[in-house]
């Protein structure tokens, strides 16, 4: 890719050299099925093992509270039904918010074509979950609660601890999708004390095809898939090693990185949103009051259609989306930017901008002069 300014670190990231060393090692030289008790599957056990404690460290949990799954979507699913299927009948009732991503609200819709009863919590108008809200909503008939940890769209920090604290007055469990937090901002989770939480490897320049749900112990949750016996049989079916092995570097990366990547990289965007706002009478940065992911700036381009701006800056060399890219064929709004009360014109109007660990100062003022020339560019067809 020839001098491409990558600003889309929120849809995947890049492989980092060190990753991609230990992935090709073990691609090469593992291949055992680590259920298997001779040489060859004790050497690929011995791999899972040191990965499950790598990956842990990075949130605070314990090696066999790490559940591995493919990515972010089957934690999120093994959660959310999982934890639904183990309810009591009295306790039916799932809580989460309009803001989460597909992974979370399309198998709340599912539960909810069942028959569960789902309550969707709203965000202000800085992209956080509406605390009064939670506390009537938590009123000892939910068994589970699920909120994001950090917005995809926006970056939002949402308040998982308070809401934690909210759920256990009520009975209620709690997991959180931590996948575009995880190797951004610290995490804990028995600061946060959630019950399940899942993140990504290829967010944080691991690879694709590995993630992991956190499970508490003590906490109860049905399997959802079935087969054999591996990941305490919560993700049944050989384990993808490699890519573990790759996830396992990753986190133990992202965990030595995490207080300089987020110092720097937060001075970077902020020094980018300048350079818009500057220069660019028509932006707005949404969501720039409230607390925010380092890496994540959201701006509004009144009046400029946000796809056309990214075809645009595309054909420039600077590599941005409108949101998810799990959403992107579908050409709708931003599902945060309309719960943040933001109308659709402008949500259609917005784009992220999500910087990673390469992002360099020199990038930023070429893509802002790249976003100055397109935005003029699209100006003058509609005018």
């Amino acid at each position: 890719m020839v001098n491409m300014i990558y600003l889309d670190h929120n849809a995947t990231t890049p492989l980092d050299p060190e990753v991609r060393s230990v992935l090709e090692a073990c691609q090469a030289e593992v291949f055992g099925n680590p259920s298997s008790q001779h040489a060859a599957g004790l050497q690929a056990r011995r791999v899972l093992d040191d990965a499950r404690a790598r990956v842990a460290s990075l949130i605070g949990a314990a090696p066999d509270e790490i559940v591995f799954t493919s990515g972010g979507t089957e934690a999120n699913n093994i959660a959310i039904l999982g934890a639904m299927a183990s309810a009591t009948p009295d306790r039916r009732r799932l809580v989460t918010t309009v803001i989460e991503h597909q992974a979370v609200l399309n198998p709340a819709r599912y539960l909810q074509r069942l028959g569960t009863q789902v309550t969707f919590l709203p965000v202000n108008k800085q992209g956080q979950l509406d605390f009064s809200a939670a506390g009537d909503a938590l009123d000892g008939s939910a068994a589970l609660v699920s909120v994001m940890l950090a917005n995809n769209d926006t970056g939002a920090i949402q308040p998982v601890a308070g809401v934690s604290a909210l759920a256990r007055a009520s009975g209620a469990a709690i997991h959180s999708d931590a996948v575009q937090a995880a190797g951004k901002i610290p995490i804990d989770v028995n600061a946060l004390d959630v019950d399940l939480l899942s993140f990504s490897a290829h967010k944080l320049f691991g690879p694709k095809g590995a993630g992991a749900l956190y499970v508490r112990r003590g906490t109860e949750l049905l399997p959802v898939l079935f087969g054999g016996q591996q990941e305490r049989g919560m993700r049944p079916g050989t384990e993808n090693v490699a890519a573990i092995a790759g996830f396992g570097k990753a986190c133990e990366l992202a965990k030595l990185r995490l207080d300089e990547d987020a110092s720097r990289i937060s001075r970077l965007r902020d020094m980018f949103e300048q350079l818009i706002l500057l220069n660019i009478d028509c932006a707005s940065v949404n969501c720039r009051g409230g607390p925010r992911l380092p890496n994540t700036t959201n701006i509004c381009f009144h009046g400029i259609d946000g796809e056309q701006l990214a075809l645009e800056l595309n054909l420039l060399n600077v590599a941005v989306s409108t949101g998810a890219a799990c959403s992107s064929s579908q050409h709708v709004p931003s599902r945060a930017l309309l719960a943040m009360g933001r109308t659709p014109e402008d949500a259609r109007s917005s784009l992220r901008f999500s910087l990673g660990h390469g992002t360099t100062a020199d990038e930023l003022e070429q893509a802002a002069a790249a976003v100055r020339s397109a935005v003029a560019a699209l100006r003058e067809v509609h005018r």
